[in-house]
């Protein structure tokens, strides 16, 4: 208790923390410790005594499950699916209880009465007061102390999980009552309703040590964001596993696979690192750590399979954790593809687009798999042509947060269903540029995916999800089609007029007009990819407490 409260008053990490104060709390706290008035850290430690005072007179000893994790950070299963815990140390103390509520950087900031009204409604939503529980209340402080490194406005609870009348505070499911009652206060107070607690849905945020601390740093990619968006672009451009084994290791990638218990030929996961090291250790992210699309079992249905290519799998998944060459040197993703073929990618993204418009609007997971296969190419485009992150990837990011579905929900591909993969392999290994005119055919026919992924979320009642697609969208493609347009000259114009239309219906991200291909439509449904080389098989995806 006093180890936290004296950090959340002290400067800070990255020393971000300012003028450190309460906003709210137990009045046994607030009658000495006024709100508004700025803490040292000596008054940090008697507010820490009092908070905790419960806990000592009566003797009470708060124990929390101590969970076994692996190098991902999951909870360790045993054999019957039962979490395991530390047998050295099966209880770790739970007598103090924290969390922070936090506003976008973009939403500005809040005064210290509003925060402390927040803090209120909360901890009365939680439990914690008499008002809440109907019971003796728990004593509690809410301390706000400047922005965070990111900019966001927030407020830290420090609370104890012991009454004043010695019994325990039902901690049970907080964190789903947490999530319930930040959403509540959201709309109560007019603030941004996260998508994800919206819709139950979300990609994961950056965790307290991803977070840039320094003004060089922040101006990187999280690495996090980085592998999640090599591993989509590989995922999507791969049709079978084996396939997106190599493809990740081709990108420099080191590739952990996750056995089933006590047999090395199941593969159950995998964890991905880059060979850059953070205080001396590789970080490795488990694919379910990177998006929830982007789990081993949600890929694989995606991809091909068959006896012989599960062997195949398996056999490159070893090469890739001993280190070895890969079991098969002569795979798809081995040969370059000609820069020519980038055509090829518009063409394969128009019969996306018509597939596409045959889902229905109110198909959720299906049309989560299409975001999903759609982030996929921008990924792959943003892998292949962008040194540092740049509009390609912020869009592809954006769009695969409509991606992230329940696994229990997520929609199995039937056999011969379009999957975009031979649009992501051409974007993904075109080493060369292509002529400006073929990129701005892919980007119309990504804005039309994309918008039609923003009209279902309208369709839905999913505006705001709606809106935060539209605005990326049409600021982040706007930008592709700058880079790409070269600036015109008299006596040469480069873009025929009727390819000006569709880019500018690109800009406008409305419905684009198809661009007709003169070469017939695929022989079968399922088979986008490039019929480029048949000889080489080219005929054929934390910080601590509750985050608000």
């Amino acid at each position: 208790m006093g180890g936290l409260l004296a950090y959340l008053v002290g400067p800070g990490r990255a020393d971000e923390h300012r003028f450190p104060h309460l906003v709210a709390g137990d009045e046994t706290v607030t009658t000495d410790y006024p709100v508004g008035a700025e803490l040292s850290p000596v008054q940090a430690l008697s507010i820490a005594r009092r908070l905790d005072r419960a806990r000592r007179l009566f003797g009470v000893e708060v124990g929390v499950p101590n969970y076994l994790r692996d190098e991902d950070g999951r909870v360790r299963l045993d054999d019957r699916g039962r979490k395991l815990k530390d047998p050295a140390r099966p209880l770790t103390p739970g007598h103090v209880w924290h969390c922070s509520l936090s506003l976008r950087a973009d939403e500005g900031q809040l005064g210290d009465e509003t925060w402390g009204r927040i803090a209120e409604g909360f901890m009365t939503k939680m439990g914690f007061t008499a008002d809440g529980s109907g019971r003796s209340p728990a004593r509690w402080v809410a301390v706000r102390h400047g922005l965070s490194t990111g900019g966001n406005d927030h407020i830290h609870i420090v609370a104890s999980a012991v009454r004043d009348d010695g019994t325990k505070v039902d901690l049970w499911r907080d964190e789903k009552r947490s999530q319930r009652a930040a959403g509540e206060l959201e709309q109560e107070f007019g603030l941004q309703v996260l998508e994800s607690r919206h819709s139950g849905i979300g990609t994961r945020g950056l965790t307290r040590a991803e977070l840039p601390t320094t003004p060089e740093r922040t101006a990187q990619e999280p690495a996090r964001w980085r592998i999640e968006r090599v591993v989509r672009a590989c995922a999507v451009a791969s049709r079978e596993e084996g396939e997106f084994v190599r493809r990740l290791r081709q990108e420099n990638l080191i590739v952990l696979p996750r056995y089933a218990h006590g047999d090395t030929s199941v593969v159950m996961g995998y964890a991905v690192a880059e060979p850059t090291r953070s205080r001396g250790r590789l970080v490795y992210y488990g694919g379910g750590r990177l998006a929830s699309d982007l789990t081993l079992p949600a890929l694989r249905n995606e991809w091909d399979a068959s006896p012989a290519l599960d062997a195949e799998a398996v056999a490159e998944w070893r090469a890739a954790h001993r280190n070895r060459p890969p079991v098969n040197p002569d795979g798809v993703e081995a040969v370059p593809v000609d820069a020519a073929e980038v055509g090829r990618a518009a063409q394969d993204l128009q019969w996306w687009n018509r597939y596409l418009a045959q889902i229905p609007l109110d198909d959720h997971d299906q049309w989560a798999r299409a975001a999903a296969r759609t982030a996929g190419v921008m990924a792959a485009w943003s892998v292949r042509t962008e040194t540092t992150p740049g509009p390609l990837a912020t869009a592809a990011r954006a769009l695969a947060k409509s991606a992230q579905r329940p696994a229990h929900t997520r929609w199995h591909k039937p056999a011969r269903t379009l999957t975009a993969g031979g649009a992501a392999l051409i974007m993904l290994q075109t080493r060369q540029q292509s002529s400006s005119a073929s990129y701005h055919l892919v980007l119309a026919q990504l804005t039309r995916a994309a918008h039609a992924v923003r009209d279902a979320h309208t369709a839905m009642g999913d505006l705001h999800r709606a809106a935060e697609l539209d605005r990326v969208m049409r600021s982040e493609l706007v930008a592709v089609h700058a880079r790409y347009t070269p600036a015109p000259a008299d006596h040469d114009r480069q873009l025929s007029a009727q390819m000006q239309r569709v880019i500018d219906g690109a800009i406008e991200f409305g419905p684009v007009a198809s661009v007709e291909s003169s070469h017939p439509p695929p022989t079968t449904p399922h088979d986008d990819r490039p019929h480029h080389d048949q000889e080489h098989g080219l005929d054929q995806s934390e910080d601590y407490g509750h985050q608000r």
